[in-house]
C-alpha cells in the first residue's frame, strides 16, 4: 500500500470562510484496506482511479469502481474498504468553507446523495481532469502562493462536479432554484457587508421575502439571514485585527459598523471575547 498525504491547512489564512483547500493526496490500496467506521470534521472528495471497493453512509452501501467517486461530509459517520482481489487507487480532496455545500448542492452531492460518475467518454462535456488534479496540485505544494494556486484547481474541480452532475449533464433547461437565490444574497453580502446594509437590503436585491429568504438560510445553513450576516462581518473583523496598524475604530467602520462600541458589543456576541482581548491573543 502506498499512500500520499499533503497537509495544505498552515498555508490557509485562518478565518478565511469562502473556500478552502484543506489538504489532499493519493492511494494506492492494499487488498481489503479499510477506513472506519468514523467521521471526519470537513468535506473529502475521493475520486477512484482503478479498481473497485464499497462506501457506506447513511446505512446505505454502494459498490464504486475507475471513473466514480463518493463525497464524505462533515459529521458524517462513514466506512469504505478496497476490494479483494482488485483493491482500488483513489485520489481525495479536503475542503471547507461557506461555499462549499451551495456548490456541492449544485452537484447535486449531498449525505443522501454521496455519489458521483465522470464519464470520460462524454465528448459533449470534455475531458476530465479528476486524472491530474492530484498531480498538479503535487506540482505547486511548494510554490509560495500554493494556496492560491491550490484553490484554483479546488474552484475547477467543483465546477466539474456541476458540469458531471445529472441535471447538467441532461442539459435541462434552467431554473432559479433556492440555492440560486442563497448564492445571490451570499455574493450581495461579500460585496457591500463594509456598507451599512440591512437584511431588508439583502431581501431587496435578491427580490424575496425578507422571512422567506431567511428560511432559506436557516435550511440550508442552521442559521437566520440576521446571523449569517453578523457572522460574515465579525469574521472578516476578525481577520482585519491581524493587522496591528488597524485600530479597533478603523475596524469597526471597515465591516458596516459606524459605533465601536456596537461593533465591539457584536464581536464578543460572536467570538466571545471582545476585539482588543482578541487583537491581544493573536499576537501572543
Amino acid at each position: 500500500m502506498q499512500s500520499i498525504h499533503v497537509d495544505l491547512a498552515s498555508s490557509v489564512p485562518q478565518g478565511q470562510m469562502d473556500l478552502s483547500l484543506l489538504f489532499f493526496g493519493k492511494e494506492i490500496c492494499a487488498p481489503c484496506h479499510s477506513w472506519g467506521p468514523g467521521l471526519r470534521d470537513s468535506y473529502i472528495i475521493h475520486y477512484i482511479h482503478s479498481g473497485r471497493g464499497v462506501f457506506s453512509i447513511n446505512e446505505e452501501t454502494y459498490h464504486l469502481q475507475a471513473g466514480q467517486g463518493f463525497l464524505i461530509p462533515p459529521g458524517k459517520v462513514v466506512y469504505y474498504r478496497a476490494d479483494e482481489q482488485d483493491p482500488w487507487i483513489y485520489s481525495w480532496f479536503g475542503f471547507r468553507g461557506l461555499h462549499a455545500k451551495s456548490l456541492l448542492q449544485r452537484s447535486h452531492l449531498s449525505s443522501e446523495h454521496p455519489i458521483f460518475q465522470i464519464d470520460n467518454r462524454q465528448e459533449t462535456l470534455g475531458p476530465s481532469s479528476f486524472e491530474t488534479y492530484h498531480d498538479e496540485l503535487m506540482e505547486i505544494s511548494r510554490e509560495r502562493m500554493r494556496d492560491v494556486l491550490g484553490l484554483s484547481i479546488l474552484y475547477r474541480l467543483m465546477a466539474e462536479l456541476i458540469q458531471y452532475s445529472p441535471e447538467s449533464s441532461a442539459q435541462s433547461k434552467p431554473s432559479v432554484s433556492k440555492e440560486i437565490y442563497v448564492h445571490q444574497a451570499i455574493e450581495f453580502i461579500e460585496n457591500n457587508y463594509s456598507q451599512k446594509i440591512s437584511v431588508m437590503d439583502i431581501a431587496h436585491f435578491v427580490g424575496l421575502d425578507r422571512t422567506y429568504l431567511s428560511g432559506l438560510f436557516k435550511a440550508q445553513f442552521g442559521s437566520s439571514l440576521q446571523n449569517f450576516l453578523l457572522e460574515y462581518r465579525m469574521n472578516r473583523a476578525a481577520e482585519l485585527l491581524k493587522n496591528k496598524e488597524l485600530s479597533i475604530s478603523d475596524i469597526s467602520r471597515s465591516v458596516g459598523y459606524n459605533d465601536p462600541f456596537l461593533f465591539s458589543k457584536m464581536f464578543k456576541k460572536v467570538t466571545g471575547l471582545s476585539p482588543r482581548n482578541s487583537r491581544i491573543t493573536l499576537e501572543s
